[in-house]
C-alpha cells in the first residue's frame, strides 16, 4: 500500500519555510521537503482579496506520520490559517516511497 503523503504548505518567507523544513526533517517527521520561492498568492482573507509573495513548501512524509506532521507544523507556523494540504500520490516508484517510509518515524 502507498503511504507516501506529499504536503503542500505557504510561508511568509523562505527563513520561516527553510527553519519549519529543517525542524520536521530533524524530528523524522518528514523525508525531505522543497522549497519554491517567489511563489506569488492571491486570496480572499477577512473579506478583502490580498496578494502576498510567499514560498511554497513541499513536503514527503508518510500517513501514519501526518497527525504529528500536522499538529507540528501547525505549532512552527506564523499563520492564523496555515495551508496544509496533504496529497496521496497515485504512482510513485517503489525505491522513492521506501526511502520516504524508511526517513520517517
Amino acid at each position: 500500500m502507498n503511504d507516501l503523503l506529499i504536503v503542500l504548505c505557504t510561508f511568509p518567507d523562505l527563513g520561516k519555510a527553510r527553519e519549519t523544513g529543517t525542524a520536521l526533517v530533524e524530528l523524522q517527521l518528514a523525508a525531505c521537503v522543497n522549497l519554491i520561492p517567489a511563489v506569488e498568492s492571491i486570496y480572499r482573507w477577512q473579506g478583502k482579496v490580498e496578494t502576498s509573495a510567499e514560498v511554497l513548501a513541499v513536503f514527503k512524509t508518510t500517513a501514519g506520520a501526518w497527525p504529528t506532521f500536522e499538529a507540528r507544523l501547525k505549532q512552527l507556523h506564523p499563520y492564523e490559517v496555515p495551508e496544509i494540504v496533504a496529497l496521496r500520490p497515485e504512482q510513485v516508484s517503489a525505491a522513492y516511497a521506501r526511502w520516504v517510509t524508511q526517513s520517517v518515524l
